[in-house]
């Protein structure tokens, strides 16, 4: 029998199949585990409701947590709430940083503000130059935006916020 704790243990070394530097704890798909006599039963929340990779995270997830030792692994994919780029982790926002890729902003605010008609300045995830400037809406993935930074010359991708 797999407990609970231990399942997230193991959730947290199985590798996002688009950042692999990211796990899917980092990334904030992970909602819930139950472990229990009869197994473990995992929620998932994908990215987006069309993402590709939907089925092959659940697979590494199922066969991460069976190879740790669970009985049985159920994943349910779970559309509501809709996944947020704000449940990336503190962790995953500096693993992506020290990847090369800018981590999104924050979108949800403590208390309730105006729309923003300029959008903020995206900081360089090599020399932290906000001096950057987006060559492309889509980078690498339609999630991210391709950027450039005007100090250290280099491209990179920028998770846009979701």
């Amino acid at each position: 029998m797999l407990s609970s704790a231990r399942a997230w243990e193991v959730l947290a070394t199985v590798p996002d199949p688009e950042i692999p530097v990211l796990s899917v704890c980092d990334l904030g798909i992970v909602r819930h585990v139950q472990a229990d006599d009869e197994g473990v039963a995992v929620t998932l929340t994908p990215t987006y409701s069309g993402c590709p990779a939907t089925e092959a995270i659940a697979a590494d997830v199922r066969a991460a947590l069976v190879e740790a030792g669970a009985g049985s692994v159920e994943v349910q994919t779970r559309l509501d709430p809709p996944w947020t780029t704000d449940w990336i982790s503190e962790a995953g926002q500096e693993k992506l940083r020290r990847y090369g890729i800018a981590p999104p902003h924050t979108l949800q605010p403590a208390a309730p503000r105006p729309v923003r008609l300029v959008p903020r300045a995206v900081a360089c995830p090599r020399c932290a130059s906000k001096r950057t400037t987006r060559l492309s809406a889509f980078g690498s993935t339609a999630c991210k935006a391709l950027y450039r930074c005007e100090d250290c010359r280099e491209p990179f991708d920028y998770f846009k916020p979701l």
